[in-house]
C-alpha cells in the first residue's frame, strides 16, 4: 500500500507538525506500507523528502520540488496529513483532498472545520447541553467593566494553546486581546477554573466501531497547560485516577460529542473537572492530535491496548 505522510504548511504548528511526522515515520510498519514523506514549506511549496528523518531545517536540504500537486497526491493509495493546526484541521486540506477524490486520514472537510472553531464547536454543543465552561465573546462593544477575574482569553481558532493567556485584571485583559487577536477575529473570554484537573480521551474508529481509552490526565507546574508545557517542559502524562463515575461520563461524552460533530478516524477531546464546585467541562476535540512520543493521544492508544505501529496501521487501514 502507498502511503504519502504529509506535515508542514503555513501554520502556526509548523514546527510540531515536523516533531509528529518523525514520530509517524519511526513507529509505521513498513511490511504493510510502502511510504514517502513530503512537507509543505511555509510558502505552501511542496517538496518530496530523500530522507526519512526530517530535521528542523529540512528546507534547506535539496529536496525534490513537486509541481503538480494533485497529481502527485493522487500516485499513492492514502495520504496521511499529519499538519497540525490552520490548514491541517480547520477543513483546507481536507476539502482539497475530497474535490478530487483523495483518500486521506482523519475528520472530513465539514467536521474538521466546525471542530477548529471553538466559537462553532460551543455554539453546536450548547444545543445537546454540553456542559462548557461559562463564556463571552469578545467585541469593541464588550463593557469590560462587567468581567469577573480571572479569565482565559482564546483565539477561536488555533490549536496547542497558541495565543492563550490568562488574565487577572484589566491590564491583562487588553494584553491577552491584542495577543489573541493575532491569530483570529473572533476571542473567547472564559472563566478561568483554576483548581482544575486536565483530563483528556482518545478516540479511534476502527471498522466502524468507535475505541473509546481510559481517561488521561495532565501534570504539569504551570497553572495552565500552555504551549511549553506540552511540547517543551516534561509535562507529565498519566492514567488518571480520577474516580469511576466520572471517568463514565468523560467516555459518554466524548462519544456523543464525536458523533455530534461527525468525527470520523481519529480525535482527542479535553475536558476540566473543577475541584472547587465538583463539575466537569469539556474544554475542546482536536481532530489531528499530535503524534510525539509525549503526546496524550498515541499514550492512551497504547493504555487500550494498542501499541504505535498497530495505532497507525489501523489509520491507514480503511
Amino acid at each position: 500500500m502507498k502511503v504519502l505522510i504529509l506535515f508542514g504548511a503555513n501554520s502556526y504548528e509548523h514546527e510540531i507538525s515536523i516533531k509528529s511526522v518523525n514520530f509517524i515515520i519511526k513507529n509505521i510498519d513498513t511490511s504493510l506500507f510502502d511510504y514517502k514523506v513530503a512537507g509543505f514549506t511555509l510558502n505552501n511549496e511542496l517538496y518530496e523528502l530523500k530522507n526519512n528523518y526530517v530535521p528542523k531545517s529540512w528546507k534547506n536540504i535539496n529536496n525534490r520540488k513537486i509541481d503538480n500537486i494533485i497529481e502527485y497526491f493522487k500516485s499513492f493509495d492514502i495520504v496521511f496529513p499529519m499538519i497540525h493546526g490552520n490548514v491541517g484541521e480547520d477543513g483546507k486540506i481536507q476539502s482539497l483532498f475530497e474535490m478530487f477524490n483523495i483518500k486521506y486520514v482523519g475528520c472530513n472537510y465539514h467536521s474538521s472545520l466546525i471542530s477548529y472553531d471553538k466559537l462553532l464547536t460551543k455554539l453546536m454543543l450548547e444545543k445537546y447541553s454540553i456542559p462548557q465552561v461559562p463564556y463571552t465573546i469578545y467585541n469593541k462593544n464588550l463593557d469590560l467593566k462587567n468581567i469577573k477575574y480571572p479569565v482565559i482569553v482564546k483565539p477561536s481558532k488555533c490549536g496547542s494553546s497558541i495565543g492563550i493567556n490568562v488574565a487577572y485584571n484589566k491590564h491583562d485583559l487588553k494584553k491577552a486581546i491584542k495577543e489573541a487577536s493575532k491569530y483570529d477575529k473572533n476571542i473567547i473570554i472564559e472563566k478561568f477554573i483554576k483548581n482544575n484537573r486536565e483530563l483528556e480521551c482518545a478516540i479511534l474508529e476502527n471498522k466502524n466501531k468507535l475505541i473509546i481509552s481510559d481517561i488521561g490526565e495532565i501534570i504539569n507546574n504551570g497553572c495552565w497547560y500552555d504551549y511549553n508545557s506540552k511540547y517543551e517542559k516534561d509535562t507529565e502524562t498519566i492514567i488518571s485516577n480520577i474516580n469511576n463515575n466520572i471517568k463514565k461520563e468523560i467516555k459518554n461524552y466524548s462519544k456523543l460529542i464525536f458523533n455530534i460533530l461527525g468525527c470520523s478516524k481519529l480525535s482527542r477531546l479535553d475536558f476540566l473537572y473543577d475541584l472547587d464546585n465538583n463539575k466537569l467541562y469539556f474544554n475542546e476535540i482536536n481532530t489531528m492530535p499530535g503524534f510525539t512520543d509525549i503526546s496524550m493521544y498515541p499514550i492512551l492508544m497504547k493504555n487500550s491496548n494498542i501499541n504505535y505501529k498497530d495505532l497507525i496501521s489501523n489509520l491507514l487501514i480503511l
